[in-house]
């Protein structure tokens, strides 16, 4: 049987991520009074996330020009709480709006095992506020951007040690970008 986790609205929400650049885990956490509810989710979908969040708040400028208003979101709703025990590890996410509410709603499910039926996943569900979906967005990109560089030639992150470049084709060892 299906599970929905439904936070309408939530108190806080942010993305951040734990561990050390090309170990990070990336997570999504959103909290209502005593409860916090923590999913993981990659690198690549907070980044999506966030990208999609400024294009949808800029449609919804241009549909309700009259809600332009963003509330103010204190820093220390932006940082995420322990424990990082996560509900599940995101499948997919996706976006919508509550005209009634004037609330942006993130919806994200389970990723699913192949034996899995589809009416056996989980759904979370976060009401929020288009200021709490900007600010999110903004440290949602500040923390992906804290990764490790890529490389020019082919997008890869680079690790410490370097990495193999299949653009190089095994010429030149060091790439230098300027």
């Amino acid at each position: 049987m299906a599970r929905n986790i439904d936070l309408n609205p939530v108190s806080a929400v942010t993305t951040g991520a734990v561990g050390q650049p090309g170990q990070r885990v990336f997570y999504l956490q959103a909290r209502r009074g005593p409860t916090t509810i923590t999913i993981e989710t990659e690198k690549e979908q907070v980044r999506a996330l966030a990208l999609g969040i400024h294009q949808f708040l800029e449609e919804l400028t241009q549909r309700f020009p009259d809600r332009t208003d963003l509330d103010d979101v204190d820093q220390r709703d932006l940082v995420l709480q322990p424990p990082f025990e996560p509900e599940f590890k995101v499948g997919q996410m996706g976006l919508g709006y509550d005209s009634d509410q004037d609330l942006v709603v993130i919806v994200a499910q389970a990723l699913q095992a192949e034996d899995q039926a589809e009416d056996e996943g989980v759904t979370a569900r976060f009401w929020i506020s288009r200021g709490q979906a900007k600010a999110m967005a903004d440290n949602a990109l500040d923390i992906v951007s804290k990764g490790r560089p890529t490389c020019a030639l082919c997008g890869r992150p680079i690790n410490p040690d370097g990495h193999f470049c299949p653009k190089r084709n095994g010429h030149t060892k060091d790439l230098i970008v300027q």
